[in-house]
């Protein structure tokens, strides 16, 4: 014990925290790379049956919400868990709740490794982009999550490395996601009604079709409402922390951002 002591006071500051961070990002990419390798077993059904043997099945949806969003596993698939778990109505709210506790845990997540294992500043090229998300705020998000081929985890990590505020972010996920948690849910719903062989299938299917149809569409209709895709979602104020710099990388200092 006391050589442990000395060896944590003759460590730099911060070393603890960094070896933390490495810890962590280590654990996500070893995660990604089981879901890849075992992506097989990660089938609706499946899920639905691992998840439904807990008493808490709720609580233990949006745990593994959680963890899935973190890994990259796509969030369109514990939608359709949820409409076959918990049926349409409330296969929508927990979906939903969900899908905002993945985002969420992947925002702060890499904000807190941003902090001090790497730090971004900002490049010539993309501060124009970054800047207009911060003065978007809430509406910003929306739309990029209205855009079906930017991946859910990718963007969560992303989004954790700019400005904007967590309330901001988590409404504008909530907004954005919500058309293709609606979408999914009812589709795994009518999926489930087909299995035990209710009638009941067609409704479901109907309205999840419309509004994956809607949200895909959805997009293409609000770029051509403006000369730039997304020039008045993303707003013309302020940023909402000011901060113009340089482009550099720097790994594995904590030090903050020039201004």
């Amino acid at each position: 014990m006391p050589q442990i002591g000395k060896l944590a006071k003759s460590l730099p500051p911060g070393a603890w925290q960094r070896a933390v961070r490495l810890l962590i990002l280590g654990l996500l990419i070893g995660g990604a790379v089981a879901a890849w390798r075992w992506r097989a077993v990660l089938n609706p059904m499946a899920i639905t049956t691992t998840i439904g043997s807990y008493p808490a099945a709720p609580l233990a949806f949006i745990a593994a919400h959680i963890a899935a969003s973190l890994v990259f596993v796509p969030r369109t698939l514990l939608a359709i868990v949820a409409g076959v778990l918990f049926g349409a109505g409330w296969g929508i709210v927990w979906g939903a709740l969900g899908s905002v506790a993945g985002a969420a845990a992947g925002f702060l997540l890499a904000r807190y490794l941003g902090l001090g294992f790497v730090r971004f500043q900002r490049a010539p090229r993309i501060t124009p982009l970054v800047e207009r998300i911060e003065r978007g705020g809430w509406r910003s998000v929306a739309l990029l999550r209205l855009i079906p081929i930017i991946p859910h985890s990718l963007a969560n990590f992303g989004l954790g490395l700019t400005r904007l505020p967590l309330g901001a972010y988590a409404f504008g996920s909530l907004i954005g996601q919500l058309p293709l948690t609606i979408a999914y849910a009812e589709l795994g719903a009518a999926g489930e009604k087909l299995l035990i062989g209710s009638p009941g299938w067609l409704q479901p299917t109907l309205v999840g079709l419309a509004v994956l149809s809607l949200s895909l569409l959805s997009p293409a209709y609000l770029s051509r409402r403006s000369r730039s895709p997304v020039s008045k979602a993303f707003g013309s104020g302020p940023p909402v922390a000011q901060s113009r710099s340089s482009t550099v990388c720097t790994i594995g200092t904590g030090q903050p951002p020039a201004s």
